[in-house]
């Protein structure tokens, strides 16, 4: 499955895509802010390619401009409430390189993606998480038509400390009233 925005072509990780996405997963102000150590070597971003992003419903965030892999988006096939089986929901998680931070190009994504979730997979509710004090990611959210639900403290093993996550929902009702201009 490849989805198109007007900046993004979004479509299933290459393994050629492994330097492209070293080179902003081992940026400090990227993985730990989202509960993921940066990647220490090109071989780890391939293996994370291989294993992560190969999922159906990760796509790379390829930047129609220059061609470059900038970030990632996705469903990560997890429910913040545990599992739940009759409930067709998802989770949403992305990435970006720093250096395009604060052109809107998180949510276009991510908006995309969302209309695949509802529209083809028949998602009914999409949540998503950020830690507190990652701002940039719960602003995304909200562009987004996410709204908050709860808060919980989580444990990360990776950084053996404890965090604050903050979890937003975005129904299927509601995107739709969004998408058809009525909110």
């Amino acid at each position: 499955m490849e989805l198109s925005t007007p900046r993004l072509h979004l479509r299933p990780f290459r393994e050629s895509d492994a330097e492209d996405l070293f080179d902003y997963a081992r940026d400090i102000r990227v993985g730990p802010i989202a509960g993921w150590p940066p990647h220490e070597s090109i071989e780890e971003s391939r293996r994370i390619i291989a294993t992560v992003f190969a999922k159906e419903g990760v796509f790379a965030m390829e930047d129609k401009a220059s061609g470059r892999v900038i970030g990632s988006v996705g469903f990560v096939d997890r429910h913040p409430a545990g599992v739940q089986p009759h409930c067709p929901d998802d989770e949403i998680g992305y990435a970006l390189h720093p250096a395009f931070w604060g052109r809107g190009l998180t949510p276009e994504a991510v908006r995309a993606v969302l209309e695949y979730g509802f529209a083809a997979l028949g998602l009914e509710r999409v949540w998503c998480g950020h830690y507190a004090g990652n701002w940039r990611s719960c602003r995304c959210m909200q562009k987004c038509g996410f709204r908050y639900q709860f808060s919980r403290s989580q444990r990360v093993e990776l950084f053996d400390e404890t965090r604050e996550c903050c979890y937003y929902l975005l129904t299927k009702e509601a995107w739709r009233e969004r998408v058809s201009g009525a909110v």
